[in-house]
């Protein structure tokens, strides 16, 4: 069928007019910026993507690969998306969250799970833009946020949002290294956005700052070597190489993002709405060794903590606790080499060894590890120095 030139002129100001709608109803329930980009303009992002599964970046994290048809193509995840609408959330910190590694007698959160759940709060938002513009435009949506197959980096990107920095991780002229993305996809077809051009230039500071060197080359990291990985993806023991290079960081890590000279421009516009809840703002580490799992449910109700479960939080508060040089904590320590999850007695038997020393160590192997089941315990055990 042939369309003439006026009709394509009338689709277009449909697209326009909807576009200013769903964008002025995007910044009416709280979000930063919008952006609206074509499906396809996801680019080599795909081939990305499939890189970094063949070298088996990825570590853990299954998922990736189970989807990665899904997520190289927003088309192939759903054939009748005609447009992708972005948003982006700030949740930039008041204080710079690398001080809080000058104190090692508590636990240093990621800045981003120290609030409320991110996935709760914007899925609900999302929701709310999303059905108010499938009334008004007659389209059918869908609403992602994170836990999906979607690439929103590089939709943001071609939607004007940010640049994938050399972090892999999004930056924005006026929000810094600090927000969270999620996505519409709808059936609408809207006037798409011009992109976001790359504005790192030379700069290498996220690179430098990566404790564990978890970037092989820029735009590309290697998730194994990846210290948010190792506290919240990774399931099984921490590698040694690891250990003292994480420090005091218990869930996730900031150093790459904290580094990015672009945060000295975000704006203080938007209100820091991902205030600390009680209990996570970088916690103090004797009172994490002692959570059960009841107590640690209970402390991290409603938070993204939540997710990764009590054995691998208390196997990461270990690690923190081997690297504080407190003795007092030697204690806590000790009682956790019966704990009955093997994470646990693992790293117990490293922060054992790191604070009471490997006389202490010596003495207390042969009537603990006689006993141990676990393979990878029993290493820890055998494991010297």
């Amino acid at each position: 069928m042939r369309i003439s030139t006026s009709e394509h002129a009338r689709s277009a100001a449909a697209g326009d007019n909807l576009s200013g709608v769903v964008k002025a109803r995007a910044l009416a329930e709280g979000f930063d910026t919008v952006g609206i980009a074509d499906p396809a303009s996801i680019g080599g992002a795909g081939e990305g993507l499939m890189g970094f599964l063949a070298a088996g970046f990825h570590g853990d994290m299954g998922w990736l690969e189970a989807n990665a048809d899904k997520r190289a193509d927003p088309r192939v995840l759903w054939p009748d998306v005609r447009s992708v609408i972005l948003v982006t959330l700030s949740y930039g910190p008041d204080v710079d969250p690398r001080t809080a590694r000058n104190d090692p007698s508590r636990g240093a959160v990621s800045v981003y799970a120290k609030g409320a759940d991110y996935h709760d709060i914007i899925k609900a938002k999302l929701k709310a833009v999303a059905r108010d513009f499938a009334s008004i435009a007659g389209a059918d949506v869908k609403v992602f946020v994170d836990t999906a197959p979607v690439m929103e980096k590089p939709l943001a990107q071609a939607a004007g949002l940010g640049w994938q920095g050399k972090h892999t991780n999004l930056v924005a002229r006026d929000l810094g290294s600090w927000f969270f993305l999620g996505a519409i996809f709808t059936t609408a077809k809207l006037a798409p956005d011009a992109p976001e051009r790359d504005r790192c230039g030379t700069c290498r500071a996220c690179l430098d700052a990566c404790p564990t060197r978890a970037f092989p080359a820029p735009h590309r990291i290697d998730a194994r070597r990846c210290i948010s990985y190792l506290t919240i993806e990774h399931k099984g023991q921490i590698a040694p190489e690891f250990r003292e290079a994480i420090g005091n960081r218990i869930y996730g890590c900031d150093e790459c993002l904290a580094a990015c000279p672009w945060n000295k421009f975000a704006q203080e516009a938007s209100e820091m709405r991902f205030h600390a809840r009680d209990g996570a703002d970088n916690p103090l580490l004797r009172e994490l060794l002692r959570l059960d799992d009841a107590a640690f449910r209970a402390r991290f109700a409603g938070s993204p903590i939540k997710r990764i479960k009590r054995d691998r939080f208390v196997r990461n508060a270990l690690i923190a606790a081997g690297n504080s040089g407190d003795a007092a904590l030697l204690d806590d320590a000790l009682s956790l080499l019966c704990d009955d999850s093997p994470l646990v007695r693992g790293m117990a038997v490293w922060a054992v060894r790191q604070l009471g020393g490997l006389e202490l160590k010596s003495k207390l192997k042969e009537s603990y590890s006689s006993e141990e089941k676990d393979v990878a315990v029993r290493e820890e055990w055998e494991r010297t120095p």
